[in-house]
């Protein structure tokens, strides 16, 4: 057997990414005159140019197409499918960021580094800090993502909780505490006031 045999092929599918640049309205246009967004996530063609390119250039907007991106699901990350196979619009994830390169009028372009269909990916990439936005994933895309969670995910059992009865006290940092109702000894009366 050869390491190509042995090795296992990951679910997949080859998409493209389209980013939108639009014109920014209102009181934000003082700062700001273009502003970049996720169009779509498309699935890949075969007669797609590799590079990156301009679909469509306008005064109001111009799409850029990005495409060769491979979108694979992992055993490891079932809950992340899961959660977003489950939501109200299973969606794709892409995290993107703004290049040195430049469009017309000194705009920096869009560019998608990451794609992915795991609610776990697109958290972690916003705690850091990243620009990650979502679109909603075609039907039939939905119906391969709910067969790999259908297949490679398993609900952990719940734990049955302790009630707060048999918790112990902790003050607000943490730290053990007791409450009594015992008179402590040691302790000079109090002397009532006239």
């Amino acid at each position: 057997m050869t390491e190509a045999s042995t090795a296992t092929v990951r679910p997949q599918i080859r998409v493209a990414i389209v980013m939108r640049r639009e014109v920014v309205q209102g009181l934000m246009a003082r700062w700001q005159h273009w502003r970049w967004t996720l169009a779509e996530v498309v699935p890949q063609e075969a007669d797609f140019d590799p590079k990156p390119r301009c679909l469509h250039d306008s005064p109001s907007e111009a799409l850029w197409i990005y495409p060769g991106w491979t979108v694979e699901l992992f055993t490891d990350d079932a809950e992340g499918y899961w959660l977003n196979a489950t939501s109200p619009k299973p969606a794709f994830f892409v995290l993107w960021r703004l290049s040195d390169t430049t469009v017309e009028g000194d705009v920096p372009l869009a560019v998608p580094q990451a794609v992915s269909m795991s609610y776990h990916d697109a958290g972690r990439w916003l705690d850091a800090q990243e620009t990650v936005e979502n679109v909603p994933a075609p039907a039939e895309v939905v119906q391969w993502l709910n067969a790999f969670v259908k297949q490679h995910f398993v609900p952990e059992p719940r734990r049955r909780q302790r009630p707060q009865s048999f918790q112990r006290l902790t003050d607000r940092f943490g730290q053990p505490f007791s409450v009594s109702t015992e008179v402590k000894r040691n302790v000079a009366p109090r002397k009532a006031e006239d």
